[in-house]
């Protein structure tokens, strides 16, 4: 474990992040379908990235309105937490005008995500509250009470400053609001797979690294696309552990339940805790690498340790 992060998470305001609790569709919609409809009627751009079962209810109760929505399905676009940030808050938020409220809902967890993806989901959740200090926006939550297992409602209360009980539409501060202590306990060893491919890589062997890689993921099922998008974080992942991760690094592959996992580990800390989940500004050279793994991935684990830090990629197949 590194040290806390809580200096990124301050005062939040003029930043809003309510949790809706919702036990049925009935709930769910006497909440997010006004949450829309004031944010039209004030003027504010107005997006909502929720799953498609959900995203077809709020559509279908605004009507024609929903034509001045962004509308986005959160299962296709945020299937890896580590890309909502940056591809759909702040892809959405960071081109209105400087200084409007914008308006978004956006529902990352829903029953049927995994126990090795929910991590990188809860710390999403957390790190919103950094993205987004200080910015004029507002960012709904909601969380299936029915569907979600206890303790990621337990979860939600600390990574939401305020929260909207099931059965209510008033916001109330939550007691147990802590999303330096949420990014602490989720940043998680990667344990070591026995049986992976592994191949020890420096400067004078990038290239073989990524050639390694490609052949093993290959040979494992991956193809296409896919296969192109692996290569390339695999690149982008071993050139950023010979140049900030102590000039060398250990890649391994394999595969399980339908994916091939691609890991590098180096010797470099990772500080910033919100390093590939935020844009980066177009004259600023460097820094794109975990943000573009992130964008391309279907999911992305990150481990930072006291030794060293630990990216994992999952590809579908």
């Amino acid at each position: 474990m590194t040290a806390a992060v809580a200096e990124p998470f301050g005062p939040l305001e003029p930043f809003v992040h309510p949790a809706l609790f919702y036990r049925d569709e009935q709930e769910y919609l006497d909440v997010t379908v006004p949450f829309v409809r004031d944010g039209l009627e004030a003027g504010e751009p107005v997006a909502v990235a929720v799953p498609g079962k959900n995203l077809a209810l709020i559509r279908d109760a605004l009507g024609d309105a929903a034509g001045a929505v962004r509308l986005l399905d959160m299962r296709e676009a945020g299937r890896n937490p580590g890309r909502i940030i940056p591809g759909v808050l702040r892809a959405f938020a960071d081109t209105q005008p400087a200084g409007r409220r914008v308006r978004i809902i956006g529902e990352p967890i829903w029953a049927g995500r995994s126990d090795t993806e929910y991590p990188a989901c809860v710390q999403h959740e957390a790190l919103i509250n950094a993205a987004f200090r200080g910015r004029t926006a507002t960012i709904l939550c909601p969380y299936d009470v029915q569907g979600l297992p206890d303790h990621v409602l337990a979860d939600a209360y600390a990574t939401h400053p305020t929260v909207i009980p099931s059965g209510s539409r008033a916001e109330q501060a939550s007691d147990a609001y802590a999303p330096g202590a949420v990014v602490d306990r989720y940043n998680e060893p990667l344990a070591p797979v026995p049986d992976a491919l592994t191949f020890a890589f420096d400067s004078d062997s990038l290239s073989q690294a990524r050639h390694v890689a490609v052949g093993e993921a290959a040979r494992l099922g991956l193809a296409g696309v896919k296969l192109d998008d692996l290569a390339l974080a695999t690149a982008e992942l071993t050139t950023n552990s010979v140049v900030h991760g102590g000039g060398s690094g250990v890649l391994r592959v394999w595969t399980e339940d339908g994916y091939v996992v691609c890991e590098v580990r180096d010797r470099g800390r990772l500080a910033d805790v919100l390093a590939g989940r935020k844009p980066v500004p177009r004259d600023q050279r460097g820094g794109r690498g975990l943000l573009l793994v992130n964008l391309i991935a279907d999911l992305v684990r990150v481990h930072r340790g006291d030794d060293g830090t630990t990216v994992r990629c999952w590809f579908a197949t």
